[in-house]
C-alpha cells in the first residue's frame, strides 16, 4: 500500500514538473473520451426526446402511408411507384374494420408563408389539410376556440386552426379567434388555437402549424395525390387486432398477392422508436470507432513520452536499483505513471464532455443525458490504453543495469 502511494506521489511529481508536455501527450485521449461522452449524451437525450414526442402523436393510434418513416437511407423512387392512398381507403377502413374506432386522413405542405392583413410569417409553416376526425387521431388539443366540424370539412369552409407560433406571429397582442389570415392569397378565418406542444427532437417546432379542412386545402394546393391515413383502435387492447384488420383490408383493396410484401407502410410509435434506436446504434458504434482511434493516437503519445522519460531518468533508476529497488518496483512505478497519465486524460475528457453536452442542451433545445456507463467505460478504456502502451517503457526501465544506468549523463 505504501509502495502504491509512493508510486502515485512520484507520478504526480513528474506530471507537475512537465505540465505542458503532459497535456500535449494526453490530447488524443482527451479528444477520444470527449467524443464518446458528447455523442452518448446526445443519443440518450434524443432517445428520451423521441419517446416523449412520439407519445404525443396520439394514443392507441397507427398510421397507414404510402411512404416509409423518415429515419435512415430510403430509396424514395421505389416507393413513389406504389399506388396512392385515397379518401376511399379511409372510408373503407372505417366501414369494414370492426376494431377501428376513428379514422382520419391528412396531407401536409411544409415551408409555407402565411399572412395576415399586416404581417407575413417566414416560409416555415406546416399547413395540413385534414378531415374533421384528425383532432382525435393526431394527439393535438385545442386550447381556445374549437376544431372545424364535419359539416365545415365536407363543405370545404375556409376556416383554420392555428398553432401558437403562427398565432403569436400573425396576431401579436391580439385575440386570434375570428381573425383572418391568408394562404396563398385565399382568406381563412381562425376558429381555434392549439395547445402548445414544443418541438420535435428539439429542432422542428410542432406549434408552427396550421390545419384546414381537406377540401379547402385542395382548393389552395390542388388535388392531393396520396393521403396519410391515421387509425385509432376502439380500445388499447384492440390495437394489434385493428392493425391486422387494416393490413388485410388494404392488401385486398390494393390487390397484393398472398406471399408478396405490403405495398404500403404501417407506422406505430413503437416501430418509429425501433427505427430510431437502430440508427442510434450505428452512431454509437461509429463514435466508439472515433474514440478508439483517438485513444490509439494518445497511447502512442504516452509510449513515446514514457520512453523519453526513461531515458531522462536513467541515472535515477540506476541509483534506486543500487539502493535495493527491485525490478517489480521500478516496473510498477513507470506503469503507474502511464496509467495515471491516461486516466488524467480520461477525466479531463469526461469534464469537457459534460460541458459540451450542457452547451448542446442549450443550443439544441432538448435535455442531453450522459449515461453513467459511458463515463465508466471511457475511464476504463483510457486507463487500459495507458497500461497497454506504458508496459514496454516500464519493462525497459526495470531491465536497466544499475551500474550502466548510473554512468549515464
Amino acid at each position: 500500500m505504501l509502495a502504491m502511494a509512493d508510486n502515485l506521489r512520484l507520478a504526480m511529481g513528474t506530471f507537475l514538473g512537465n505540465p505542458l508536455r503532459t497535456l500535449l501527450t494526453l490530447l488524443g485521449i482527451v479528444i477520444g473520451v470527449t467524443t464518446v461522452i458528447v455523442m452518448m449524451a446526445l443519443i440518450e437525450g434524443l432517445r428520451l426526446k423521441v419517446n416523449n414526442d412520439l407519445s404525443q402523436l396520439g394514443a392507441n393510434t397507427f398510421e397507414v402511408s404510402k411512404w416509409p418513416s423518415g429515419f435512415g437511407r430510403v430509396n424514395w423512387r421505389m416507393y413513389a411507384k406504389r399506388k396512392n392512398l385515397t379518401l376511399e381507403d379511409m372510408r373503407a377502413i372505417q366501414e369494414f374494420c370492426p376494431s377501428v374506432g376513428v379514422v382520419s386522413s391528412s396531407d401536409t405542405s411544409g415551408g409555407q408563408k402565411i399572412s395576415s392583413s399586416t404581417i407575413e410569417t417566414r416560409p416555415g409553416v406546416q399547413v395540413t389539410g385534414a378531415t374533421s376526425e384528425y383532432i382525435n387521431t393526431s394527439g393535438i388539443t385545442v386550447a381556445t376556440g374549437r376544431f372545424f366540424s364535419p359539416v365545415e370539412a365536407v363543405d370545404g369552409r375556409q376556416v383554420a386552426v392555428v398553432g401558437l407560433d403562427v398565432a403569436d406571429t400573425l396576431f401579436p397582442g391580439m385575440e386570434p379567434l375570428g381573425q383572418q389570415l391568408r394562404i396563398k392569397g385565399r382568406p381563412f378565418t381562425v376558429v381555434g388555437v392549439l395547445q402548445r406542444r414544443g418541438s420535435f427532437l428539439g429542432m422542428v417546432s410542432m406549434d408552427n402549424v396550421l390545419i384546414v379542412p381537406m377540401r379547402s386545402y385542395e382548393m389552395v394546393y390542388g388535388e392531393v395525390d396520396s393521403v396519410e391515413v391515421a387509425v385509432q383502435a376502439r380500445e388499447p387492447e384492440l390495437l394489434d387486432k385493428a392493425k391486422e384488420e387494416v393490413t388485410n383490408l388494404m392488401r385486398r383493396r390494393r390487390d397484393v398477392a398472398p406471399l408478396a410484401p405490403n405495398d404500403f407502410e404501417v407506422h406505430t410509435n413503437e416501430s418509429m422508436t425501433q427505427t430510431f434506436n437502430s440508427l442510434s446504434q450505428v452512431i454509437t458504434i461509429a463514435s466508439f470507432g472515433v474514440c478508439l482511434l483517438s485513444l490509439i493516437v494518445g497511447g502512442i503519445g504516452i509510449l513515446n513520452i514514457m520512453l523519453v522519460s526513461v531515458t531522462e531518468r536513467t541515472k535515477e533508476i540506476g541509483i534506486r536499483k543500487a539502493l535495493g529497488a527491485r525490478k517489480f518496483r521500478i516496473l510498477a512505478q513507470f506503469a503507474t505513471e502511464a496509467v495515471l497519465m491516461s486516466l488524467l486524460g480520461g477525466a479531463i475528457g469526461v469534464g469537457l464532455g459534460f460541458g459540451l453536452a450542457f452547451l448542446s442542451r442549450w443550443m439544441l433545445g432538448f435535455n442531453t443525458v450522459v449515461p453513467g456507463w459511458a463515463v465508466a467505460l471511457s475511464l476504463v478504456m483510457s486507463s487500459g490504453v495507458g497500461l497497454v502502451f506504458g508496459i514496454y517503457p516500464a519493462a525497459r526501465a526495470a531491465r536497466l543495469d544499475p551500474v550502466e544506468a548510473m554512468r549515464s549523463e
